[in-house]
């Protein structure tokens, strides 16, 4: 893991925290209603984790998260980034910041939920519940 990348998980472990604890919060109310501990249907995984994240307000705070990130990682940023494409993005996995920086490409991952293949390739994947969020920082 580089420098770079090292700061950044530090950034958010120390400093925002209450983030990742409410995209936890919002993600348990997406899978709470699920009749079993997984469902095939990622649009609807997708469209209540935003709408949940919109609610609380997150979706509108992950941009300064990844301001503040990148910052911590002595860069900046070309633009002002916005809660939408191509700087945040709500995955049937999680939310995903994304920023273009002199050294690559910034890519930070907040998944909450998990992809389950089934054997049988004509089966769907489908997603179950993360116990807790996995923070994946890449510097691609």
């Amino acid at each position: 893991m580089s420098r770079p990348v090292r700061d950044a998980r530090r950034r958010i472990e120390d400093e925002h925290l209450a983030i990742v604890e409410g995209i936890d919060h919002c993600a348990q109310q997406v899978a709470d209603p699920w009749d079993t501990a997984r469902t095939t249907d990622s649009e609807t995984v997708t469209t209540r984790l935003r709408s949940a994240l919109e609610a609380t307000g997150l979706l509108e705070q992950l941009p300064l998260v990844l301001a503040d990130v990148v910052a911590a990682m002595g860069y900046e940023l070309r633009a002002q980034p916005v809660p939408a494409p191509p700087y945040v993005v709500v995955t049937s996995r999680g939310p995903l910041l994304r920023a273009t920086i002199d050294p690559g490409r910034l890519v930070v991952r907040f998944d909450a939920f998990e992809v389950v293949r089934d054997a049988d390739p004509e089966q769907p994947p489908a997603y179950r519940r993360r116990d807790g969020i996995r923070l994946e920082v890449a510097l691609e």
